[in-house]
């Protein structure tokens, strides 16, 4: 009976055991390592059979505690959960457009903040960025710059096109980007008008035109003189975070942005500084925001402001900005006052080594050792793209900050200029007499970086220099004609004109004004009306403005000037300001060739005007009036004293007044081809120059 009972139930048994026993050891030993103390071993039998009593009442907090976030970076605030972890942090894409590098510093800024606020932020440029993507994106915070013009920056008008098409196009569906919810910080300069961070706007509009959900309102940067972009950002920063943890989206609920044939008719779509307002509490809340002053959260965009877009609240400020003070610092400047500058010039230092004067002493016969290179206004009016201050100086339509006194700008000016001179003692080479003789400044050159003339006090400047005995070369960059009007009597009055046509000034100067042309031509007028001696200063740059010859010719006929300064573009190293490199630089043979074609480019020019001077070192050539070819000789060089002595004699006097003969070496297809006999050429051999076999 056993044998059989046995030969039966032999198999059912054994299933029944080894089912049994397999579901034991799944739910009470497999599973026992995850819920209880690391001191219990799951091969502890006691341990396996107190494992219920422990899940039970073991406390959730402590177990929670346990396995949290070791990592001091990710356990910070997590609050006893484990969403810090990098794996559950909430993805933010953070997108920028830039041109200088400005904007993508404050991306960075805002990654990092991004991360302490628990999210894992993804930062790219949206020139490398495929626009295809944007559908997928959930949370994405834009940091754009605006560039010239209220457009955007160069690398990334490719997205910005696409955007604007897809919002316009009536064929995608209105609520292509319902999924996303977005904010919008951008960067730009009060000191253009309307068009003041004008790409920040446009996409907050395009991205709602296609049903995107706006976390808060744009934010304005400005990166003007009077107004650090950080300010303005710290707000829109904690705004933003504040927004996102609690959950509140301002204008989430709003409805979309009708579309247009136009990005500009959706002007009444613009906020009007409430943060959290729905677009259907504009029309009430009007009366309200012209009471309310503006936050830095948005802007009003009207016309209430200045006609060129002026801040009234600048008037009477600073123009130097702490910002700015270190930036222009850094780049080796003596900063004077509020507003002014003064620096010391290579060719200074090469003359009191022996090693040969700047162009000015070939074609004018300044001592480049004497010469004091400053300015009295830092701001200009353009953004040249050849500029070699890398537009860290300030940008302005007229005067609207606090002015110094001329007199302090002069004594601190030299006072500097003395004090950088007295450094060069320890140089080798210096030559003692020159180093004593270079502490009386003899000329200034008005030059050094932005607009001179637009100083309150420029004539009174002016006045001062001259009662010192200090020679001035003022340079304008036409576009202020009634201050060339204005302006006294100096010894030598520049023009720059860096363009022959409307279209290739707006690319080369990059001018703010609108109506630049127009100021550019009316300065060229006010310019031949002047008595002393006048000069265009031409900057050559190959691939930009070296096919305008008949043009120039034109532009010569009209201002009828005195001298015509041809240089070749002096490259400055990379900037992200500026595209040009080596290729863009001409020879010397370059801008040679170039201006005998000038001088014979039309009849006019051709029996006026004829080369007179080079010097070959700075790669410029000087062209004169061919009334200063007095029997045979050119006279472009000046008579100082005899100068000063017509200032102070108060009589009009004119540029043939205190004219100089010009020495022999300076004149053009010399054999010194401009450089001072007197001084000691230095030949540098390259490296690669012993190089070969």
């Amino acid at each position: 009976r056993k044998e059989t009972g046995s030969k039966n139930m032999d198999p059912v048994l054994l299933a029944c055991i080894f089912l049994f026993g397999g579901i034991v050891y799944w739910f009470f030993v497999r599973k026992a390592p995850d819920t209880i103390s690391n001191t219990k071993t799951p091969t502890d039998e006691s341990s396996t059979n107190s494992i219920p009593k422990q899940v039970t009442d073991e406390p959730k907090s402590e177990q929670t505690e346990s396995t949290c976030c070791s990592n001091e970076e990710e356990d910070e605030g997590c609050g006893g959960d484990c969403s810090c972890k990098p794996s559950e942090k909430k993805p933010v894409k953070i997108l920028y457009a830039t041109q200088t590098g400005t904007a993508k510093e404050w991306a960075e800024r805002l990654a990092q903040e991004s991360k302490k606020r628990g999210f894992s932020p993804t930062i790219q440029s949206l020139s490398e960025y495929d626009p295809d993507d944007l559908s997928e994106e959930k949370l994405v915070l834009f940091v754009v710059a605006t560039y010239t013009d209220g457009t955007p920056p160069e690398p990334c008008v490719p997205f910005f096109n696409w955007l604007k098409d897809m919002s316009l196009d009536f064929r995608v569906s209105r609520d292509a980007y319902e999924g996303i919810r977005y904010a919008v910080f951008g960067i730009g300069h009060n000191i253009y008008g309307k068009n003041f961070n004008r790409v920040g706007k446009d996409l907050d509009r395009m991205l709602r035109r296609l049903s995107a959900k706006r976390v808060i309102p744009v934010g304005l940067g400005d990166n003007g003189a009077s107004v650090e972009v950080i300010e303005a950002f710290s707000k829109w920063n904690e705004h933003l975070w504040n927004a996102l943890e609690k959950g509140n989206f301002g204008f989430q609920k709003s409805k979309p942005i009708k579309r247009s044939n136009e990005v500009e008719d959706a002007e009444s779509d613009e906020e009007q500084g409430e943060p959290l307002a729905d677009l259907e509490d504009l029309g009430p809340m009007m009366k309200k925001t012209l009471i309310k002053p503006k936050t830095v959260i948005e802007e009003e965009d009207d016309d209430s402001s200045a006609d060129e877009g002026e801040n009234p609240e600048d008037y009477g400020k600073e123009m130097l900005t702490p910002s700015l003070r270190t930036a222009l610092t850094k780049q080796g400047y003596k900063l004077l006052g509020s507003h002014s500058g003064v620096k010391i010039c290579r060719w200074t230092k090469a003359m009191l080594r022996g090693r040969g004067g700047c162009y000015k002493h070939t074609f004018y016969g300044i001592t480049s050792y004497q010469c004091m290179e400053m300015t009295p206004s830092l701001a200009c009016a353009n953004k040249c793209v050849f500029c070699w201050r890398h537009h860290k100086n300030p940008v302005g339509r007229e005067w609207r900050w606090k002015a110094d006194p001329p007199d302090m700008l002069i004594d601190t000016a030299i006072q500097n200029h003395r004090q950088m001179i007295k450094q060069l003692k320890g140089v080798p080479g210096i030559v003692p007499e020159r180093w004593e003789e270079a502490f009386t400044v003899k000329h200034c050159a008005l030059s050094l970086v932005g607009e001179p003339i637009i100083y309150p006090y420029i004539n009174e400047f002016v006045d001062l220099l001259h009662e010192k005995q200090i020679s001035s070369f003022l340079v304008t960059n036409a576009q202020f004609p009634d201050k060339i009007d204005a302006v006294k009597p100096v010894t030598q009055l520049y023009v720059s004109v860096d363009a022959a046509t409307k279209e290739s000034l707006k690319a080369v100067d990059r001018p703010i004004f609108s109506d630049f042309w127009e100021r550019f031509l009316a300065s060229l007028d006010s310019l031949s009306k002047k008595g002393q001696r006048t000069v265009y200063r031409m900057t050559l740059i190959k691939g930009w403005n070296v096919e305008e010859l008949l043009n120039y010719a034109q532009l010569i006929e009209r201002g009828n000037p005195t001298f015509i300064e041809i240089k070749g573009v002096t490259y400055c190293g990379s900037s992200k300001a500026s595209s040009l490199t080596m290729k863009n630089v001409p020879f010397h043979e370059e801008v040679l060739k170039f201006a005998e074609e000038m001088c014979q480019a039309t009849p006019y020019l051709a029996e006026n005007y004829e080369i007179a001077c080079e010097h070959e070192h700075s790669c410029c050539i000087l062209i004169a009036n061919k009334k200063f070819k007095i029997d045979g000789q050119w006279h472009t060089w000046i008579d100082y004293p005899k100068f000063h002595d017509l200032i102070k004699s108060g009589k009009p006097f004119d540029a043939f007044d205190y004219t100089a003969p010009t020495p022999s070496w300076a004149v053009v297809n010399s054999v010194e081809r401009g450089f001072d006999p007197e001084e000691t050429r230095l030949a540098t051999v390259r490296p690669y120059q012993k190089a070969g076999c």
